[in-house]
C-alpha cells in the first residue's frame, strides 16, 4: 500500500445518530470574564530584543 491510498476493507460504518441529550452545549462552559496581560516591558525594550534575536540569526 502506498503512501496516501487506502484499504476500503479498512473503512468503518459510524452509527452518527446522536441524540439531543448527548450532545454537548456549548455554552456550558463559556467565559464572561476579561483577561489582561502585562509582561512587566516597554514596547522599546520588547522592540529591542526582538532586533537582538534576529541578530542571532
Amino acid at each position: 500500500m502506498g503512501f496516501g491510498s487506502y484499504d476500503e476493507s479498512e473503512q468503518q460504518d459510524i452509527d452518527a445518530d446522536f441524540d439531543d441529550e448527548d450532545a454537548v452545549e456549548s455554552e456550558e462552559n463559556g467565559h464572561t470574564g476579561s483577561l489582561e496581560f502585562d509582561n512587566g516591558a516597554s514596547n522599546d525594550e520588547l522592540l529591542d530584543k526582538l532586533e537582538s534575536i534576529k541578530d542571532e540569526d
